[in-house]
């Protein structure tokens, strides 16, 4: 059987990760795959993940099973922090999932149930695993353009334009905040103008939220979202908490839907669990009880609150001492994008030829498509990783 088979083509990403643990070269550095590391270079466990996991070692009596649909007190959670009070309670359902990918993955399954010939609307560039995705579950896509001619900001009259072409009952495909792999993000106004488009051509937002907490702050990072929820109908959404709570390997993330009626928000709630218990039966229980451990006591959630912010914080200062290293060492303000970008990403221009030779000549390590990992970078790093690039591309 398997001897029809062709290997297949490496994860652009996850593939990066065998390539830097096997190079031997001390001053290498990881830009890669998309973590949070600390002025160290580390993951760190989160204080009051920390003091939540020793909770629920204490209390935890069981291991059986939660059902297809996960912890409810960790998607009520996960709801208030996302749509506050902004989203019809009535309409809305829920389940939780392995990380964000899995959100995505039983999203798209319920759409090719609900509207198999609906056209999924993919912004040029997006994460690299949307694409596969949406294929998966037998999706058509059209794209559009998001980033500019060379990557460093929104092409919002394009991107706009584009989305004239958008019929009825089509789904667009949206990052709600801190644009993976590009980093630049819309404004309000934009969003506005965005949900005017949808609501205008009775079309369906599908947000993925994956770095809410990173770019401006949360409440700031879910305008989006709460803004869709109050004025269109129909939406869905995937979370992931692997990021604003460091809980990467616990695989922790959400799946909603808003339905324009209760009765619509039970059927489609009833078909999201069946996409679930298809796709991976029931979701891990760990990280979602440490996020609910967390939300539901006051001081916790104010020690997590302080914490992300200064995760957050980090980002933005990495950005903006990396824009004035390459100002100074260029002489030219061409890399002040880094700066004005949010989250933990930019696409930093450099072609792929450029991207293996800073591998192979520098030791630094970043996606084929210039991708960098802001949070990746240590601020005693900076000067050498400022000197490989502008090495390979003057």
């Amino acid at each position: 059987m398997f001897e029809t088979l062709q290997p297949a083509p490496p994860d652009k990403i996850l593939s990066l990760m065998g390539l830097y643990r096997d190079d031997p070269r001390p001053h290498k550095i990881d830009l890669g795959v998309g973590v949070y590391r600390d002025v160290e270079g580390r993951t760190p466990i989160m204080a009051a993940v920390r003091e939540a996991e020793r909770r629920l070692h204490d209390l935890e009596t069981t291991k059986s099973y939660l059902g297809p649909g996960g912890d409810p007190g960790y998607c009520d959670a996960i709801a208030q922090l996302v749509f506050a009070d902004q989203a019809p309670r009535a309409r809305l359902r829920s389940a939780q999932t392995p990380g964000g990918a899995g959100a995505l993955r039983i999203l798209c399954g319920l759409i090719a149930r609900a509207r198999p010939a609906a056209t999924v609307w993919v912004p040029v560039p997006t994460w690299v695993n949307h694409l596969a995705i949406l294929a998966d579950a037998g999706l058509p896509v059209r794209t559009h353009r998001y980033l500019d001619a060379a990557g460093h900001g929104v092409a919002f009259d394009a991107m706009m334009a584009e989305l004239q072409g958008v019929a009825a009952g089509d789904i667009v495909l949206l990052h709600g905040c801190c644009h993976n792999p590009g980093g630049a993000s819309l404004d309000r106004g934009q969003w506005d103008a965005v949900a005017d488009l949808l609501e205008r051509r009775d079309a369906i937002p599908f947000v993925d939220l994956a770095y809410q907490g990173f770019g401006l702050g949360l409440d700031d990072d879910a305008y989006a979202v709460r803004l869709f929820a109050r004025r269109l109908p129909e939406m869905v959404v995937a979370v992931s908490s692997s990021k604003n709570f460091g809980i990467y390997r616990e695989r922790t993330g959400a799946a909603f839907v808003l339905a324009a009626g209760a009765p619509s928000a039970d059927a489609a709630h009833s078909h999201l669990l069946v996409a679930a218990r298809n796709s991976y039966s029931m979701p891990p229980d760990h990280g979602a009880a440490l996020v609910r451990i967390v939300w539901n006591d006051a001081a916790l959630r104010a020690q997590w609150l302080a914490e992300l912010e200064a995760m957050r914080t980090h980002v933005v200062g990495v950005r903006r001492a990396l824009a004035e290293a390459f100002a100074a060492a260029a002489g030219s303000r061409r890399y002040d994008f880094i700066a004005r970008h949010h989250g933990m990403f930019s696409l930093l221009g450099t072609r792929p030829e450029q991207v293996r030779r800073l591998r192979d000549e520098h030791a630094v390590y970043l996606v084929e498509d210039g991708r960098i990992n802001l949070a990746g970078l240590r601020p005693d790093q900076i000067g050498a990783f400022v000197d490989a690039v502008l090495a390979v591309t003057r």
